[in-house]
């Protein structure tokens, strides 16, 4: 048997705005009321996966969300037609608007949490859309992430879907952000990462203190159970609570693994030692090679700036990878400094890094590892997902064609009150779902 991991990006919706939305994301707050140019930044994403792709990897899309939402509007009373119920937000409550006009689901890292065939007790593979409730305009993504997910992995000889986890802080779930998974094969046994923020349940667990963590053990517990992991599959692991107030939202701006391989800043982890120690335990004899970045050589803080973690760690063949960081990365001498010195040591398997511009996307706080969800699929299971969303050579030509038609090139937060944007977005959406034939996936399609 033969397996893969296939990444699919999300892409850029049309209402992409800076609106300073996640608190606790610096970048995001920093360039709150910037104008965006969602053109671009679709642009910059499908020129990404292209590349990726052209190296023979698996690469498929997420199409974005129905924004602005105006149902979730609806269903917090606005009421009147689409062109009154966003007049009246605009008019009452703008960040209300800003929020629920935010193209945040093209952070597909966030969707969900999946488990590779391999690793379950059924034998297929498990997806649980995450229920974001740590923010507002993020929580109202998970009725649309499981439809999609539903449609795309329609074969239930193949696949298993689970309902997002209860929408309380108890269960606060951010998905594959805060999970990984290590293996010495894809389509061999693997042992699951799952990185939390806080254990909700205990009062006396350390607790950042600045900023708030947003994925807690037991929603992470929940999920290992939900797609039937065994113990000798899983390992829990704290964040650093004060990593967490430096502005490391999520463990993927702190860490990074592919395989056997974890690429990690030495203040990722609450107890680094013993989290090495159990996931090379349960590896058994497949040898996990951990890459440490020392504070001395890069800053907590240059790491947030750089996302220099927030890469994507991809194997290029069977014994070496290649790290695809954000632009940012090569405009700090130090963290620049660091990649010459990583891809020059033959003792580590990074032998190669791959520069890309994702500024558009980097502005809003997301980097490389952000945009594209990771699914381990066999072959079998590869030829029996929806094919309308693998890239190929004809659908980045269609979906570039189609940002040129529907996308603007300068977005404010005044332009989020203009109906034309709605139909804007809704006319490309429709049009897209029909391109990928995903069906009929938004609220505006029932």
């Amino acid at each position: 048997m033969t397996a893969f991991e296939m990444n699919l990006d999300g892409l850029v919706g049309p209402t992409h705005n800076y609106a300073g939305l996640s608190y606790g994301n610096i970048a995001s707050l920093s360039n709150e009321q910037s104008a965006s140019n969602p053109k671009e930044a679709a642009k910059q994403g499908l020129k990404k996966m292209k590349a990726l792709a052209d190296r023979g990897l698996r690469q498929g899309i997420l199409l974005p969300h129905e924004r602005p939402a105006i149902w979730a509007l609806r269903n917090l009373g606005f009421s009147g037609t689409d062109a009154q119920v966003l007049e009246k937000v605009a008019r009452q409550n703008p960040a209300i608007l800003s929020a629920v006009s935010s193209a945040s689901c093209m952070w597909t890292a966030n969707a969900a949490t999946v488990s590779p065939s391999a690793d379950t007790g059924d034998g297929k593979v498990h997806f649980t859309a995450a229920n974001l409730n740590a923010k507002f305009h993020r929580s109202i993504e998970h009725p649309t992430t499981t439809r999609m997910l539903q449609s795309i992995f329609a074969d239930e000889r193949y696949f298993a879907h689970h309902d997002a986890l209860a929408p309380v802080s108890f269960f606060g779930d951010e998905g594959a952000a805060n999970h990984t998974r290590f293996c010495g094969a894809y389509d061999a046994p693997g042992v699951e990462l799952f990185v939390y923020g806080q254990a909700a349940f205990d009062n006396n667990a350390a607790r950042p203190q600045r900023f708030p963590a947003r994925q807690t053990l037991e929603a992470s517990q929940a999920i290992a159970r939900l797609h039937g992991l065994s113990d000798a599959h899983a390992v829990f692991a704290q964040q650093k609570p004060e990593t967490i107030d430096a502005g490391v939202f999520h463990n993927d701006v702190i860490a990074v693994g592919n395989r056997n391989v974890l690429f990690y800043h030495q203040e990722a982890f609450a107890n680094t030692d013993a989290v090495l120690t159990e996931l090379q335990r349960k590896l058994g004899a497949v040898e996990l090679i951990a890459v440490r970045v020392p504070s001395a050589e890069v800053s907590l803080d240059a790491a947030v700036r750089s996302y220099l973690f927030n890469s994507q760690l991809l194997s290029v063949d069977n014994d070496r990878m290649v790290l695809v960081v954000p632009g940012e990365c090569r405009e700090i001498a130090a963290v620049s400094d660091y990649l010459d010195r990583l891809i020059a040591d033959d003792a580590n398997p990074i032998d190669a890094v791959e520069v890309f511009d994702l500024k558009q996307s980097m502005q809003n706080g997301g980097g490389p590892a952000c945009l594209r969800l990771r699914v381990a699929l066999t072959e079998a299971e590869y030829n029996a997902m929806n094919s309308g969303v693998i890239l190929t050579d004809a659908l980045f030509h269609d979906l570039n064609a189609w940002v040129d038609r529907h996308y603007r090139d300068r977005l404010t937060q005044a332009d989020l009150a203009d109906p034309q944007l709605l139909i804007e977005s809704r006319t490309a959406l429709d049009e897209l779902t029909q391109l990928t034939k995903l069906g009929n996936l938004y609220p505006f399609q029932r």
